[in-house]
């Protein structure tokens, strides 16, 4: 009954954050940083006819979709850039919820999960287990169309019903990720694998002794490194593309072909339902949604990081000192390479994404027992930090606000299951640093 009420409190998002560090010293999450976005804009240096796949990308991925463009049956929203919102669209959760709002719209009737809640995270669920206890681990669209008339098409003859949430809940089955930032997508793409093999290797003496080890998720097809999404699952931006098109809109695609739900009297689109154009009149026009949505991530701009914000420069600076002494950059990588590539804009640049893109065991606290590629059910790819300066929600299930709480989430011993974290003794590190150091850690964050 205990881990019941826990998955409870952790899917309501109803753990209380009050900021303030536990020894009472007032250390304190500063809070999402105020300004310009600093984010959402074009990679410099694109070629003209970049920009114009660029701005082809914004606007399909800041369009919500329709019944007659293929929403559906089931889906978590029906746009890209209503998850992908904060700071700027390619980011992640806003502030207001939408899915609250596109649950009833146009007489669609869906009754809200309790674990969304308009001044929570958009999230999407997954089950650990199907009723017959094999495993599962796929996304459960949250939605469905039946009754939903938007004026492009009438699903009123669609009679699917959403899965029950609140008994997967009872039973300790489901979990939620929220949507991971965009940004700087494309120079992400194009680090080689040989650059991320060789920085998880790197300094193997001083990671072994604060226990941490690591390792690249992997294409079950050809090898090579994966490397987005929270478990660092998808290859490349047109895999991840495909797969969100079809999973979080239900969308079918070039990529995803067949319809997840494909009960007859629910498709009301041609099949699949995202195909390129090949009589468009120029090469923008011809190119499938997909292959949009692939062109925008890929030429969308890193954040920029604030030279001067909470606690001022002095403070950032010494808080990025810590930041390294404490052992956080052994996982966090502040600085990766790009290769060769067939944009100019993207080849041989600096990836100032603090992430070594592996996996690294997390312990039961944040273990969510899914299986994606290699990665085990307490594995999780080290998320990038750049932009964390204005993120609002934080860890894979946005469970808090509070960027000092996400911190110590990062640390718990281990258990029949699993192991424990590989950031613990990084964390009490964390922890022994004076309270100004603590806090000048918070502020450097903060500025990213």
């Amino acid at each position: 009954m205990k881990s019941i009420k826990l998955q409870i409190l952790v899917a309501t998002g109803a753990f209380v954050c009050t900021g303030a560090f536990a020894d009472g010293t007032g250390v304190r999450d500063p809070g999402v940083r105020q300004g310009a976005a600093g984010a959402g804009q074009a990679i410099p240096g694109l070629r003209g006819y970049e920009t114009d796949y660029f701005k082809a990308g914004l606007e399909d991925f800041s369009q919500a979709e329709t019944l007659a463009e293929g929403l559906g049956p089931r889906f978590n929203l029906d746009g890209c850039a209503g998850c992908h919102a904060a700071p700027a669209i390619g980011g992640t959760s806003p502030a207001v919820n939408p899915q609250v709002t596109v649950a009833t719209a146009f007489g669609a009737r869906n009754t809200l999960p309790s674990f969304i809640r308009s001044d929570g995270p958009v999230r999407e669920a997954r089950f650990k287990f199907t009723s017959s206890g094999q495993r599962d681990g796929g996304v459960h669209a949250l939605f469905v169309i039946s009754g939903r008339n938007d004026g492009s098409a009438n699903a009123s003859g669609c009679r699917i019903q959403q899965d029950d949430f609140d008994r997967q809940l009872s039973r300790n089955n489901a979990i939620f990720r929220i949507p991971t930032p965009v940004f700087g997508a494309g120079l992400i793409e194009l680090i080689p694998d040989s650059v991320i093999l060789a920085n998880l290797n790197a300094d193997s003496a001083a990671k072994s002794q604060l226990g941490i080890s690591g390792r690249a998720n992997r294409s079950g097809n050809d090898g090579t490194v994966t490397r987005f999404g929270w478990k660092a699952q998808n290859k490349s931006l047109m895999v991840f593309s495909g797969e969100a098109y079809n999973v979080e809109m239900g969308i079918s695609n070039e990529a995803f072909q067949s319809e997840r739900e494909e009960n007859p009297g629910c498709q009301l689109a041609q099949l699949p339902n995202d195909i390129s154009a090949l009589d468009g009149g120029t090469g923008v026009e011809s190119v499938s949604g997909v292959e949009k949505f692939s062109f925008f991530m890929r030429f969308l701009a890193a954040p920029t990081p604030a030279i001067n914000s909470a606690g001022g420069a002095t403070s950032i600076a010494n808080g990025h000192s810590a930041f390294v002494s404490a052992g956080c950059a052994q996982c966090h990588t502040p600085t990766l390479l790009t290769g060769n590539a067939g944009v100019p804009a993207l080849t041989n640049q600096k990836v100032n994404l603090f992430s070594d893109l592996g996996l690294h065991r997390m312990g039961p606290g944040l273990a969510d027992n899914i299986l994606q590629g290699a990665a085990a059910g307490d594995e999780f790819r080290t998320a990038p930090l750049w932009g964390v300066g204005q993120r609002i929600f934080f860890l894979h299930d946005g469970r808090t606000k509070d960027l000092l709480q996400a911190i110590q989430a990062h640390a718990s011993n281990g258990n029949s299951q699993f192991g424990p974290s590989e950031a613990n003794k990084v964390v009490d590190q964390f922890n022994n640093l004076p309270s100004r150091s603590r806090q000048d850690v918070l502020n450097f964050l903060r500025s990213l």
